[in-house]
């Protein structure tokens, strides 16, 4: 079995708390879906592999396309809950690992998970499960900040530093447009070379609205989060959740930019 960094190792973290995963974490806006299938021309015959499909968010809408579809997901609780939620028979594994048997896809989609994978590995894997001229989708959630608009770590940067001080991981969402900027290759993962052809770039915006409480949640769900020791965790969430009911009016909003990102399999 490869060796697994310490930075990919922590995806494992998810498994801890699957149900709030799933109850917390933002989908995927229908609209990215129908881009997905117009630009790779998916259609019911269409077999299409999901690497990393967590608790399912995406894996809900693929099957809505009516393709055939095949999941893979390393953590065994998140995917008892996929299974439950979809009725998809998801295999257990990492991608690196993964006995594909001899199958091969039309299109492989990978939902917020592909910068878990094993790059040396994922690319040339993915390439060679995918037919001729079939097509790799990377779909994610950027967190992003609009201009005089209430952001809850603007609100909440001194309770950071209070309980974690120096922690590299703090710093204040990138605004919007600086996002939409970023229209060029795979995005914060590695690039696959010659393996894929030059990358088609949606972006779709999408908001949460929680209260201290549900914004609490979400950040227990986030792995920057789950990797601090709970005594410390706990005490600043707790403190986040009160800061947003105090000065907020316990209503703060999640802006996301929902991307797609899609390449053809080079030949």
């Amino acid at each position: 079995m490869t060796d697994v960094p310490q930075g990919r190792a922590l995806g494992r973290v998810f498994n801890e708390v699957p149900a709030l995963y799933d109850r917390v974490r933002p989908g995927y806006p229908d609209e990215l879906f129908a881009d997905l299938a117009a630009v790779t021309d998916l259609t019911e015959q269409s077999a299409v592999l999901e690497v990393g499909c967590g608790t399912g968010q995406a894996t809900r809408s693929l099957v809505k396309l009516g393709c055939s579809l095949t999941a893979i997901e390393p953590g065994e609780e998140m995917a008892s809950i996929a299974r439950r939620r979809t009725d998809v028979d998801v295999e257990t594994s990492r991608f690196e690992d993964w006995a594909d048997r001899g199958r091969r896809f039309d299109v492989l989609v990978a939902a917020s998970s592909w910068h878990w994978v094993d790059p040396a590995i994922g690319w040339r894997r993915a390439h060679e499960v995918l037919r001729p001229g079939g097509w790799m989708a990377l779909l994610g959630n950027v967190t992003v900040r609009r201009p005089g608009e209430p952001e809850v770590y603007a609100e909440t940067a001194d309770l950071h530093e209070q309980f974690c001080p120096g922690h590299k991981g703090w710093g204040h969402p990138p605004l919007e447009d600086e996002v939409r900027a970023t229209d060029q290759g795979w995005g914060l993962v590695d690039d696959p070379g010659t393996l894929f052809g030059p990358t088609i770039v949606r972006w779709y915006p999408t908001v949460q609205w929680f209260d201290g409480a549900g914004f609490a949640d979400l950040l227990r769900s986030l792995s920057l989060y789950r990797s601090l020791a709970a005594d410390v965790r706990e005490p600043l969430l707790a403190a986040i959740a009160e800061r947003i009911r105090t000065r907020m009016g316990d209503r703060a909003p999640r802006h996301y930019l929902s991307v797609l990102r899609v390449g053809q399999r080079a030949e």
